[in-house]
């Protein structure tokens, strides 16, 4: 019984550092290759190394290695939560588990219908991904959700899904839709293609522009309280007392709120664009008379 304990803590812990290591990484990975800077400093994401490739070379970036450590990290919380659930004894980590499927699953029914119910698991990993990458931002971090190469390449697979669910009744019910009425088809078609850059650049756009707002804030305070209280005598001359306060309410506006924000905005746009893309009586007349082509031939 010990020794089943004992494995049980070691795998726990293992899952622990699943999800701190992956963290502590990308900070060291930030220290060593960012010298300190002076001043105002804003970039997009460093790149680290770039592969040869035949085509086009394939650079390597801040953002892209961030977006895999928050991978990892939520892969190691999603296996701490659910780690012993088949025991038959539920502790307080099992139930979160539970209620964060039942709260999606909710979410899911309530805005895609029952026909779209698998898509919990989806809906739930656009979240944490997007949540929990804006959120790194709070440890100094470059937050993937600010490269619009990160964002576009969510939001081109939901563009993917969207229309292969319109196209579920074959190509031909898919332009009639599109056709429908036929002069306003040319706007139909820049729709379909403006559907992915508005999701990307809405996201990308919110998100860098917080990071810009607080940065400039900063650092703006930083030079009044130079300007303001640098004769104070000695080392007190130095210290931002105009720092003090206002960033950190800006990062939890910012980063915490309206990362979070962005997120179930992402996700709700995404349930919305594929159920609302879904024609679902055409579709179940499709299914009805091939059943009852089938029933006819037997």
């Amino acid at each position: 019984m010990k020794s089943n304990s004992r494995s049980f803590k070691a795998v726990d812990l293992l899952y622990i550092l699943m999800m701190i290591l992956p963290i502590v990484a990308a900070i060291v990975i930030k220290v060593l290759t960012n010298p300190l800077s002076e001043g105002i400093d804003i970039a997009g994401a460093d790149i680290y190394f770039t592969l040869q490739m035949p085509i086009h070379n394939l650079p390597i970036t801040e953002s892209q290695v961030n977006s895999a450590f928050v991978m990892i990290s939520i892969l190691g919380l999603c296996l701490f939560l659910t780690h012993g659930i088949c025991s038959g004894k539920l502790t307080a980590r099992h139930h979160i588990a539970e209620w964060i499927v039942e709260k999606v699953k909710a979410i899911v029914d309530g805005n895609m219908g029952a026909y779209f119910s698998g898509f919990a698991p989806f809906v739930t990993a656009i979240l944490a991904l997007s949540a929990l990458s804006s959120l790194l931002s709070l440890f100094g971090l470059y937050p993937p959700t600010s490269d619009v190469n990160i964002v576009g390449g969510w939001a081109i697979l939901v563009f993917i899904l969207i229309t292969y669910y319109k196209m579920k009744c074959g190509p031909i019910q898919y332009i009639k839709d599109m056709s429908d009425p036929v002069l306003l088809m040319p706007l139909n078609l820049i729709s379909e293609v403006a559907t992915p850059i508005s999701m990307a650049f809405r996201h990308y756009g919110n998100v860098l522009s917080g990071a810009v707002i607080s940065v400039l804030v900063a650092t703006g305070l930083q030079g009044l309280s130079s300007m303001l209280l640098g004769f104070l005598p000695g080392f007190l001359g130095d210290i931002p007392f105009l720092q003090i306060g206002l960033p950190a309410i800006l990062s939890i506006y910012f980063d915490v709120f309206s990362g979070c924000l962005q997120a179930y905005i992402f996700a709700m746009l995404t349930m919305l664009y594929i159920a609302n893309g879904f024609p679902a009586e055409e579709y179940e007349k499709r299914k009805l008379k091939k059943t009852k082509k089938l029933v006819g031939g037997n």
